[in-house]
């Protein structure tokens, strides 16, 4: 059996290499940092605590040793004997506990120091008792001469007190030192360990990197190339280009894939050769698959008869679906034309309805003759509008209105029609009577006409109205309103007056409701507005949302010192401006009389 180098061969040699080396940089670096992990536990939790603990001790004797001076001096001095004492009843027995504890962690030598040093301290504090302490308590003591002498003698320069202070003073500073030099010594102990630990990875890194670029010569010289080659043929015959020669072939798995490939190019050149003669319509041409496991072959020769029966059957549909494709034009050219006839019929009705609609509107002279300052801003939606504006006049007094009717379009134009009717006939019948008693006959008017109260309606339609009767001599207005409210600018400032919460063609509780009459007594100068909902219902502006009634009010007060007719133009600007790219959503009806 031949060996054979394959390219997994080669693969795990190199990366083998490279592992081994990356576990002993793992290795050496785990156990260096454990080993300095342990040591840095040792110094910040023992000797750097120790020496912390062993200095406040050294301060604490050197201060005891002042509060004993203190006390010698003066028997006022109650805070420095408080604190001598707390020292020796609270602070000293923790500070001892903690240095016990560290110093299991020390040397034997040093711990023996220790003990012996706690033992010297307890001496000094007896020390202290006995030459101080217990006999310096009163005033009387401190006049005692003998008493206070031998405390002053034992603090001095070779007293007892003074020679175990310095004693125990020595023995701390030896065993901080030593702490130190423990600490010092682990320190440099780990600092050896880093270097060594650099130096190693300095050295391996090295080899790593000899080691790469070897195994990136090999892997390209035997795997990139012959890979990169094979890449070429594939990336012609994805663009549908057959390679100009066959693939060389090595003795490994990538030559093994070069043979592979030679044998699909050469196939799907015979493929090709096949599949342009059953192109042309040379469905005879003969194919030999590569194997009786062919499976693209077998797949070729089948597609070959199934294109060639397709072939007669589509022949034999696109005639029958030409024929039905011509009549069905044929058919739609005839309807095209008559629904050209419907729209030219049904825009000239509409056309005409507009004329009769602005027909029956009272005229610009009609408007001028009975409100010579006044303006009407009227924008319907459509060609015909479900809004209108209606005036009427007795002796002294003018009736004008606003009405929107339900909906808008040509049903609102039929429904304006009967307001309209309603609205003459209402001022006719009540005999000029007050604006509530029209829209009474109004809504009763309306309803009949549509049946509204036959059980078996369905009517739903309506009217808001806006209505008012201007006495011309005595200037007092009379308004009543289904829903629509009337404005009052007066001294730049709007007062609104309500109407009621009910349309025309509305019952409650199956009765005809009756609408509120409101007197209001008028002064020169002021502006009065009736309207619909159109304007401010109007989508606009930066966001596309409605105009809403506070911007349609200070719209008006803006505007308010301006002429009538100026107003009107201010009005129609003031909507464009608003609605932008937006469309009109509703019919629009503005009255604005001046007084």
């Amino acid at each position: 059996m031949n060996f054979r180098f394959t390219i997994g061969k080669k693969i795990a040699s190199g990366f083998g290499i490279l592992i081994i080396l990356t576990m002993i940089v793992f290795i050496t670096t785990y156990v260096t940092l454990e080993r300095s992990r342990t040591t840095n536990d040792r110094i910040s939790s023992v000797n750097t605590p120790s020496v912390k603990a062993l200095q406040e001790l050294k301060f604490s004797i050197l201060e005891t040793k002042v509060f004993l001076e203190t006390w010698l001096k003066e028997n006022k001095a109650h805070q420095d004997k408080d604190n001598l004492i707390k020292f020796r009843n609270d602070d000293y027995p923790k500070l001892k506990y903690e240095l016990t504890q560290l110093g299991v962690y020390w040397d034997q030598d040093q711990q023996d120091t220790l003990q012996a040093l706690f033992s010297e301290i307890d001496l000094l504090f007896t020390q202290q008792n006995n030459d101080l302490i217990n006999s310096l308590q009163s005033f009387s003591d401190y006049e005692d001469g003998s008493s206070k002498f031998i405390a002053k003698y034992s603090l001095e320069e070779g007293g007892e007190i003074h020679t175990m202070t310095s004693n125990i003073l020595d023995q701390l500073s030896s065993l901080i030192a030593n702490q130190k030099q423990v600490s010092n010594t682990a320190n440099d102990s780990m600092y050896k360990l880093f270097d060594f630990l650099k130096n190693l990875v300095i050295g391996l890194g090295i080899a790593l990197i000899v080691i790469s670029v070897i195994v990136a010569i090999i892997t390209t010289k035997n795997i990139v190339d012959p890979i990169y080659r094979l890449k070429n043929v594939l990336v012609k015959l994805g663009r549908g280009v057959f390679p100009d020669k066959a693939t060389s072939a090595g003795n490994d798995e990538i030559g093994e894939m070069s043979v592979a490939m030679n044998n699909v190019v050469d196939g799907l050149k015979r493929t090709k050769d096949f599949a342009q003669e059953v192109g042309s319509g040379n469905f005879d041409t003969d194919y030999k698959p590569l194997s009786s496991k062919d499976s693209l072959g077998k797949a070729l020769l089948k597609m070959r008869d199934d294109l060639a029966e397709n072939e007669r059957f589509l022949e034999e549909k696109v005639r029958q679906r030409t024929a039905e494709v011509v009549k069905q034009k044929e058919e739609i050219d005839i309807q095209k034309e008559q629904i050209e006839e419907y729209f030219i019929e049904v825009t000239d009705s509409i056309k005409y309805a507009q004329k009769i609609q602005e027909a029956i509107l009272p005229p610009e002279s009609y408007v001028r003759k009975l409100l010579p300052d006044s303006f009407i801003f009227y924008k319907p939606k459509d060609m015909v509008s479900g809004d209108f504006y209606w005036l009427g006049a007795s002796e002294d007094e003018v009736y004008f209105a606003a009405v929107d009717c339900t909906g808008h379009g040509v049903p609102g134009a039929f429904m304006s029609i009967i307001g309209y009717n309603q609205l003459k006939q209402a001022l006719i019948t009540t005999n000029n009577g007050t604006p509530a008693e029209i829209l009474d006959h109004l809504n009763v008017g309306v309803s009949e006409t549509l049946h509204q109260k036959d059980e078996n309606s369905t009517s739903k339609d309506g009217m808001d109205v806006a209505i008012c009767c201007l006495n011309r001599k005595t200037k007092e207005l009379q308004y009543a309103g289904a829903f629509n409210p009337l404005y009052l600018l007066r001294d730049g400032d709007i007062i609104q007056t309500k109407g009621d919460k009910f349309p025309i063609g509305s019952f409650l509780d199956g009765e005809t409701p009756n609408f509120t009459n409101n007197i209001i007594q008028l002064l020169d100068g002021d502006l009065l507005y009736i309207f619909s909902d159109g304007y401010a219902d109007q989508f606009g502006g930066p966001k596309g949302k409605k105009m809403m009634y506070k911007k349609f009010r200070d719209t008006l007060i803006a505007n308010s010192h301006k002429d009538l007719s100026v107003q009107k133009d201010l009005l129609r600007d003031h909507l464009s401006d608003w609605m932008g790219d937006e469309e009109q959503v509703d019919d629009i009806i503005v009255i604005g009389v001046k007084i």
